[in-house]
């Protein structure tokens, strides 16, 4: 699906950079995380920073083919109190780095989308929900544009239903196919539909129409931000913020194979 610009992402990405730092500002290193209970703190920040400051490196380094995260060496994170810089820092440079060779140019991806774009949108995305993340274990206030939380919506649908297709050991998501079962996803602010088809060769994602939802069988509906946050398995499959109509257990069987 069309995704947001290029420039608009690059411009999210800083900001939410910034946010995810006044998130952590003061807070404990060593608290864990609620929605990531495996993780410290911490943990979470240098696993985002770490993000853009090697794929920053990666597409600086023009590479012909697949580059693994592994393979990256670059300086290790800082004390705690200035990890919200050093996000910052990263989120800049891979924002440059894009830039400098252009959004459509092909680089090292872990998805057959081998654009350099690729990488701007999808740190984006994983900043907005891991900024969750960090706002609930510190008690920080979260939100999310409407426009750029629909984008992380769409980003993900887009990434279930090519990994449906492929088996990935760490994005298999070959348990979501299907004999026709459908999944609607309504967002209000801004109004906007995806239709989910689990198929026997792996899930169809098409944008509707907010009407066409008449014969799917389960229909979820929220604000964006909250959507986002229900389809990362950030807050309950039936927390109040949503509206659930149909078949409710097969929306818990597309977020327990779709962790995130």
């Amino acid at each position: 699906m069309k995704s947001l610009s290029h420039d608009r992402l690059a411009e999210a990405l800083v900001a939410e950079a910034e946010l995810f730092g006044m998130a952590i500002e003061g807070a404990d290193p060593e608290m864990r995380v609620p929605t990531c209970p495996e993780w410290t703190l911490r943990d979470l920040t240098c696993h985002v920073g770490l993000a853009y400051h090697k794929s920053a490196a990666i597409i600086a380094s023009r590479p012909t083919g697949y580059v693994p995260f592994d393979a990256v060496t670059v300086d290790d994170p800082p004390a705690f109190d200035g990890l919200g810089d050093w996000l910052v820092d990263g989120a800049e440079q891979l924002v440059e780095a894009v830039t400098d060779i252009g959004p459509e140019t092909l680089t090292s991806t872990w998805t057959p989308d081998r654009r350099a774009g690729f990488w701007t949108r999808r740190l984006t995305h994983e900043t907005v929900v891991h900024r969750a993340d960090a706002a609930f274990a510190t008690g920080a206030p979260f939100d999310v544009d409407g426009d750029l939380a629909a984008d992380g919506i769409s980003e993900g649908l887009d990434l279930v239903a090519v990994f449906s297709r492929l088996e990935h050991p760490a994005m298999d998501r070959t348990a979501l196919r299907g004999t026709g079962e459908t999944l609607s996803f309504r967002t209000t602010a801004p109004e906007l539909a995806w239709v989910a088809r689990r198929t026997p060769s792996g899930v169809e994602v098409s944008r509707e129409q907010t009407d066409a939802d008449a014969d799917a069988d389960v229909v979820v509906a929220g604000r964006a931000a909250d959507l986002l946050l229900a389809l990362t398995r950030r807050i309950a499959a039936d927390d109040p913020l949503l509206t659930i109509s149909g078949n409710a257990e097969l929306f818990r069987h597309w977020r327990e194979n779709t962790k995130f």
